[in-house]
């Protein structure tokens, strides 16, 4: 069956079943369900890259007075849930706003793991399913079996891929040698970047001379730093997670590791990680980015911190902000509030995003930021994959 037609046929039952299940809501008002962390491991992170953009979005349709559903504007009513970083509660969540609380459309929640823990439940009810924060290989095959889903932040093969790019022109320009040492977090982000990562860099002539994993739970990477700084790479790379990602650049700035290059994971477009580690914090780089010298990326900086108090990250904040541009496009070109209708259009219109313009191919976002970098205070995208805008990288130059 062809791509299109198997979404046709998916929204086409969808439809059915919105005719029988009658209006979900009261007439001028459009409800919409967010269920993502409050509390557990990954509320700090949604804290940052998906609250306060969700917030954001619903204060700006409001204010200019809903969105356009068929000649009439409808204003935004947001039901918000914890999920307390728990698939478990994340699927009670979303099982509640659709039998109970009947909203219109669900806000995808916040994590690759969770995320696809849900997607058979926002599936079965029939809503469009923008994931946004979710970096994992085999999205194809996730959009094939939920034609209803629709992902936006890349995979795991094209941020490692990325780096190795990123990293053979800078040993081309004599910047870096060929030593590396590469750390991961044995967890399934980490394992899997590093599974990809590792064979590109030997492909691409590196030397891994040093390599090691540690657990979830590592609180101590004084060893980890110490048997890299041992090995005497030019670079060094770490697969790693948020606490992962601020205690290794602590212990490397104690140490001062002397690299030119050094790579951390997710959290290292935070703010956060630039206030915590001050002018450390130059030239390192990280997963994701984006083109913060945009005036559409600055001006969406200065309105999220107007309105909410926090500063968004320079990679999957304005994303978040942005797939929910395309959902009130997608109902708007659709003309109506049907699920079916909108799943339909996010397939085959574009839509202007602060991100630029966007158009799923195969319910795939194909342009997205791989690879970041800090430099002057602000974590510029070195690397994408045709996004286009990308700062050229620098040489690590010390730690103080």
């Amino acid at each position: 069956m062809e791509r299109r037609t198997l979404i046709k046929t998916f929204a086409a039952s969808l439809l059915a079943s919105a005719v029988l299940a009658g209006p979900a809501m009261a007439e001028g008002t459009i409800k919409i369900g967010a269920s993502a962390p409050k509390t557990g491991p990954l509320a700090g992170g949604a804290a940052v890259t998906y609250w306060p953009a969700v917030q954001l979005w619903v204060n700006d349709v409001n204010e200019r007075g809903g969105i356009d559903v068929g000649g009439e504007k409808m204003k935004v009513e947001l039901i918000e849930y914890d999920d307390r970083t728990s698939n478990e509660e994340a699927i009670k969540n979303i099982q509640r706003m659709a039998t109970v609380d009947k909203v219109d459309f669900i806000i995808p929640p916040y994590g690759t793991g969770i995320n696809l823990a849900t997607a058979p439940l926002i599936a079965k009810y029939g809503y469009p399913h923008i994931a946004v924060t979710a970096v994992a290989d085999g999205i194809e095959g996730f959009a094939e079996r939920w034609p209803n889903s629709f992902w936006t932040l890349g995979t795991s093969e094209a941020m490692a891929t990325s780096l190795v790019d990123v990293l053979t022109k800078m040993r081309e320009a004599g910047q870096i040698n060929e030593k590396v040492a590469v750390v991961n977090v044995a967890d399934a982000f980490g394992i899997e970047l590093a599974n990809t990562g590792k064979p590109k860099l030997k492909e691409a002539g590196f030397d891994i001379v040093y390599e090691t994993s540690y657990p979830l739970q590592q609180q101590d990477f004084a060893p980890i730093i110490s048997g890299a700084k041992d090995a005497g790479p030019d670079t060094f790379i770490a697969f790693s997670y948020p606490g992962d990602t601020f205690a290794l650049t602590k212990q490397a700035t104690i140490t001062d590791l002397p690299v030119k290059a050094y790579y951390v994971g997710v959290a290292t477009a935070f703010p956060a990680f630039a206030q915590a580690n001050g002018a450390a914090a130059n030239g390192v780089m990280g997963v994701g980015g984006v083109n913060a010298a945009s005036e559409a990326y600055q001006d969406f900086a200065k309105r999220e911190v107007e309105v909410t108090g926090v500063a968004p990250d320079y990679w999957a904040s304005p994303v978040q902000y942005a797939s929910l541009e395309v959902l009130e496009q997608a109902i708007t070109k659709a003309g109506s509030l049907d699920k079916a209708a909108v799943i339909e259009a996010l397939g085959s219109e574009t839509f202007e995003t602060i991100m630029g313009e966007w158009k799923f191919e195969d319910n795939i976002i194909k342009k997205f930021w791989t690879v970041g970098q800090w430099q002057d205070g602000v974590f510029h995208g070195i690397a994408s994959t045709g996004v286009g805008g990308e700062f050229e990288p620098i040489v690590k130059s010390g730690w103080n």
